[in-house]
Order: structure tokens, then sequence, then C-alpha cells
């Protein structure tokens, strides 16, 4: 049964989103994928949100652009965590659908990523379910170890070679 729903309104969003569901794969979460306009199919996106928490989902994460009504639409219609994630537009490079997402009215919450934040929006979702879940927690933690330890690495590595011959 999937614990996240993964929304987006088109499939030009699939790039983005694919990161997120790549973090869930990542870490054994399931989840569900759907493209859904909520402009242009409004009955089956109200379906869809309405359903989530009877179908198991704990977390929805919404991605949209331009107008970017997905994610708060969700929020509206979903009682538990709504992730937005702002896409990159071609007119105003992606502020227009960040505005739109992290600008929601009181009492209608959406937590926001940066714009194209497909990684960190898996993330936040794996986080959100990590407080009730303890082995989920744990392998969080060795996650973020990992990454202290890359970066520990690459410092190395930098100290040991000097910038001018340093390569990846």
């Amino acid at each position: 049964m999937a614990v996240v729903g993964i929304v987006m309104g088109s499939d030009s969003d699939m790039a983005v989103m694919s990161k997120a569901a790549k973090v869930l794969d990542d870490f054994g979460i399931s989840y569900e994928m759907h493209i859904i306009s909520a402009h242009r199919e409004p009955d089956v996106f109200f379906e869809w949100a309405k359903g989530a928490e009877a179908r198991g989902i704990k977390v929805i994460i919404a991605g949209a652009g331009m107008a970017a009504h997905l994610p708060g639409m969700c929020a509206a219609l979903f009682p538990l965590p709504v992730i937005g994630i702002p896409m990159h537009t071609t007119s105003l490079g992606g502020r227009d659908s960040l505005y739109s997402i992290v600008q929601m009215p009181s009492g209608i919450p959406v937590a926001t990523v940066a714009i194209g934040g497909g990684m960190n929006a898996g993330l936040l979702a794996v986080k959100i379910l990590a407080v009730s879940d303890p082995a989920l927690l744990s392998r969080m933690k060795d996650y973020l170890k990992d990454q202290k330890e890359a970066v520990e690495a690459k410092d190395a590595k930098l100290q040991e070679t000097g910038w001018q011959n340093y390569s990846k």
C-alpha cells in the first residue's frame, strides 16, 4: 500500500517529480504517482485528493507550475502534510509557481521546497514519515552520516591536492 502520493499536473513535470520518487525508492517507501490536472479534470483530481487518506497516503508531494494550484488544492482536501514543488517556468523562471505555492492562505499550509526541488521534497517526505517509524529514522540518520562523510572526503582530497590540481 502506498504511503506517499506524488501528483503533477503535466508530464512536463516528470523530470523533477521523478527525483522525489527516486528518493522514496532509495528509502524503500511505497508511493503512487499520477498526472492529474486540477484545471482540466477537476472531478478526477477531487476524487484522488479526497480519497488519498482512505488509500493509506500519509504525505502528498504535489508539483505545479505557473498558477500552481495543485499543491494548495491538495492541502485544502487532504488532512495530512502536503509538500509543494514549484516548477521552473519559461515566463517567470518559476517565481510565479513558488509564490503561488508558498503564499497559501492561513489555515491551508503547504510545505514548499525550492523551484525544481524534487529531491528535497522526497527527503522531506521521508523525514515526516520517520517521525513515527524508528527504522526509517535510522536509515535517515545513516543517509545524513553518509553525506557528511562525502563532504569530509572531498575536503581531505582538496587539502591533499590543492585547488589547482583538484578534480572530481
